[in-house]
């Protein structure tokens, strides 16, 4: 499994507009090939940071979604927004306790 964190930080101006096009996409991002999660979350001091979580097969799944017209869309209405540069982490999981 392949585990993909990424920060994003945005205008608060534009939080609304990022959330509400999230709700819009979040089911196709998921039903990609290969993405096995999704998850999004928000920083409980900094309002305006949030993370998604992404589980993928591969590697190249990842490289595949990002590569993707989906992907390109998703980036063309986000980017804008951010009021900072995002951040991405590629781990991998070593334990996980329910």
């Amino acid at each position: 499994m392949f585990v993909r964190i990424v920060k994003l930080s945005f205008a608060e101006e534009n939080i609304d507009t990022f959330l509400a096009n999230f709700e819009i996409i979040k089911f196709k991002i998921r039903n990609f090939e290969g993405n096995q999660l999704l998850e999004l979350y928000r920083d409980k001091h900094n309002s305006n940071v949030f993370f998604t979580y992404s589980y993928w097969d591969a590697e190249s799944d990842l490289e595949n979604y990002r590569n993707s017209e989906l992907f390109k869309g998703i980036w063309a209405k986000t980017k804008p927004l951010f009021n900072a540069k995002p951040e991405a982490w590629s781990v991998d999981k070593l334990a996980s306790l329910k």
